[in-house]
């Protein structure tokens, strides 16, 4: 059941972290453009993205957890407490910043964008970087606290 909760855990924090990473390049790629374009990009990525952050943060949590409780006697604990908090630290903040600014820019024109979408966009990048940086330091982590392969003779 451990190698299962470790190959899950690894398998899903990797994913997010890699979905994290690919949102945030886009993000910053659109930092050059103006309201209107950014406006229908984020459109495009609201339309789908949060099911893919979902089908990846959650069982990377849960088996992340799972894989916490099956090696808490192990000298491992610290490395995968660690990971854990970092992935809740993610989703804490996703909940408390990222999520209320996805629902708000849903009603976005991308003819007339709100006066403050400069501010807006700002705090949900400063947000999602700082959720990209726990995230790929979870799936660091993990992969530390995986056994390497043995040769056998």
């Amino acid at each position: 059941m451990t190698r299962y909760a470790r190959f899950a855990s690894l398998l899903f924090a990797g994913l997010f972290a890699g979905f994290l990473t690919g949102v945030l390049v886009l993000e910053l790629s659109l930092r050059g453009f103006d309201s209107s374009v950014y406006t229908q990009v984020r459109l495009v990525e609201l339309d789908s993205l949060d099911k893919l952050a979902v089908a990846t943060l959650l069982p990377a949590l849960i088996a992340t957890a799972v894989l916490l409780y099956r090696t808490f006697r192990t000298n491992t604990r610290w490395l995968t407490v660690a990971a854990l908090a970092l992935l809740v630290f993610v989703f804490g903040l996703t909940l408390l910043v990222n999520l209320p600014i996805n629902a708000d820019q849903l009603d976005w024109n991308v003819q007339s964008p709100p006066s403050d979408w400069t501010d807006v966009r700002d705090r949900w990048q400063i947000a999602h970087a700082l959720r990209t940086v726990a995230g790929v330091l979870a799936f660091a982590v993990l992969a530390l606290t995986a056994p390497l392969p043995t040769r056998s003779r």
